[in-house]
């Protein structure tokens, strides 16, 4: 039985921010809803249930902007979803390492010819980053394995 993906948390969404969102933007986003659910400014009146629930709240939006307010951690992660987007499209035909797709020094990319007729493309930038490469005709998919 083939374990199912465990779901990831959609940090943008978190800051009801759009992924096109600038750093200034999800700054804005997270410290507009840090001062809504920090701790210190809940009113002690509030019932004990809805007090927890928003600490959760106040984590959570903290997590997010630790994930997308970091330049670095904000480019992995939007790798790691795009892979997630493109893993929900269709299956992985293939495993395969750079070597074994083609060449192609005119605009400095890699290619492999699908099944179908189309092609897999991959440029020299992102080769070192992604992981899935989508056929440009169908929902095909090949997984570039790193060298170990």
């Amino acid at each position: 039985m083939a374990l199912e993906p465990v779901p990831r948390k959609d940090w943008y969404s978190v800051l009801g921010a759009d992924p096109c969102a600038d750093v200034s933007d999800l700054k804005q986003k997270y410290q507009k809803l840090i001062l809504i659910y920090h701790p210190d400014k809940q009113s002690t009146t509030t019932p004990a249930g809805t007090l927890e629930e928003r600490l959760q709240k106040f984590i959570e939006v903290d997590q997010a902007w630790k994930v997308l307010g970091n330049e670095a951690t904000r480019k992995e992660y939007d790798l790691q979803r795009h892979e997630d987007e493109l893993r929900s499209m269709g299956p992985v035909d293939a495993q395969m390492n750079l070597k074994e797709m083609s060449w192609n020094e005119g605009d400095r990319s890699f290619s492999l010819s699908c099944r179908c007729g189309g092609r897999y493309l991959v440029s020299e930038q992102e080769a070192a980053a992604v992981s899935l490469v989508p056929c440009d005709t169908c929902s095909l998919m090949v997984e570039l394995l790193r060298d170990s």
